[in-house]
Formats: C-alpha cells, structure tokens, sequence
C-alpha cells in the first residue's frame, strides 16, 4: 500500500514517515504535501492507495481536502490526523471516517490503515452537520454545496452570516457561500463566537475593528478582512455591540 503524508509540520511529516516505514506491506510516498493545495496535486500525479491528512493546515484543510477527494470517482483512502484539541475523537468516531489521534503511536496507526476507506458524503456530513442533529458540540466546520461540490469552511476564516430571504450568505476570508440553514440555528450553535448586530446579521467576534456613527446617525461596524466594508448596526442592538466590545 503506497501512502502520502499531508501535513504542514515538518516533525509530524518525519514521524509518520519513520511509522509507515516500519510496518509491513506499507511505502512512503514522496514527496509529501505541506498543504492541501499540494496534497491534490501529489494525489492526481502519485496515485496514493491511502493519504494521512492533517486535519488543521493553511489555505485548504484537511476536511476541505476530503470533501474535494469524495466527490471523484476513484479517490483514495482517507485517514484524518488531528490533535485532540483541533477535533472531538467523539464526533470523528461517530462520522465512520478513520482517524489518528496526535500524537501517533505505531499501534493506532496500523488499526487506521487497515480501516481508511474513501470518507464520502454522508460521513463528512456527520463531521459538519448542525450540533443540534449530531451531539457533538458546534461545528468546526460549515458545509455547503457548490459548484466544486461539498465545500468545507473553517469557523475561524468565516468574517459573518447574512440572511436574505431563504438563504444565508456565509462571507469567509476568501469568497461567499450560500446556506439553507436558518440564522436562529447558526446563532444558538455559534452565540460564543458571533454577535448579532441586526435582525439579519451575525458577525464573528474577533473579527470586530470598530464601531462607527454615520453623519446621519447610523452606525457601522468594520470587520477585519473586509478591506474596509461596514455592515449596519441596528440602533436595537448597539447598545449590545458596544458592551461586547469592551469585553474583547
């Protein structure tokens, strides 16, 4: 079995390596992938049976990388890595998709592999659906589905949720996506990390800049990574806004 490392840690990378290189019937690829970008490519020019994928790294994550992989016909097996702190055991348990536990011992790591199947839709589902439906605490992912396919955001790239109609837009650090979840339902998962700050409005805490008064009384508030945009500030919840602020 020929297996691709993807992790951004040089340590983690040597480690694995050193572990999969011991054990019988199983070779290293190389190169191996430091982010997710690179992982896609090694994986269309090497042709990994299995890919050891670093659930936290820049740019694409290992979660997006998986849903990219699960939408092809014939992609390989998936182990997720990740720290316990990165991710609930829990929730990786229950979504069926084989994992590792950082740090890896030589004994968890040939019980993955023997397990890593192609994580597909309904697995990576249970890793981001909704905390109401799976028990497991907030996401640390959204979901949603694009013309890419299943497309995975980080909650900390997103900057804020705007309802509009039937939909929400979901604007994270590097584009938009729509949502078929209602903003109730993202506020009571997510009320630690978002603030509302109008009717339709939900923004990431610490992406809050500063709260301003408009000329003719409004008031606006500027996120970080907007590249100066404002959203409005409903005169209801300024008041909340500004004592949230004091907090940060």
């Amino acid at each position: 079995m020929n297996v691709l490392i993807v992790d951004d840690e040089p340590q983690a990378r040597e480690r694995l390596s050193r572990l999969v290189s011991e054990l019988e019937g199983y070779t290293v690829l190389e190169p191996s992938a430091t982010t997710g970008e690179e992982a896609l490519t090694l994986i269309d020019s090497l042709k990994p049976d299995v890919v050891l994928l670093d659930i936290r790294m820049p740019g694409l994550d290992g979660l997006q990388v998986a849903a990219r992989l699960s939408e092809r016909e014939s992609p390989p097996a998936v182990v997720l890595c990740a720290t316990q702190e990165e991710f609930s055991a829990e929730a990786l348990e229950a979504s069926g998709v084989s994992f590792l536990v950082k740090p890896v011992s030589a004994e968890a790591l040939l019980k993955a592999l023997k397990k890593a199947e192609r994580p597909n839709r309904i697995q990576l589902a249970a890793l981001t659906q909704p905390a109401a439906q799976s028990g497991n605490g907030p996401r640390s992912h959204i979901s949603a589905r694009t013309r890419k396919g299943i497309e995975l955001i980080p909650l900390n790239q997103v900057v804020y949720f705007i309802a509009d109609h039937k939909y929400v837009t979901l604007r994270h650090e590097t584009g938009e996506v729509l949502l078929d979840e209602p903003l109730k339902a993202l506020e009571d998962e997510f009320g630690d990390r978002f603030v509302r700050i109008h009717r339709n409005a939900l923004v990431a805490r610490e992406r809050i800049e500063r709260l301003q008064r408009t000329p003719l009384g409004h008031f606006q508030l500027f996120l970080k990574g907007l590249n100066g945009d404002a959203l409005i500030v409903s005169r209801r919840h300024v008041a909340g806004v500004r004592k949230m602020m004091q907090q940060l």
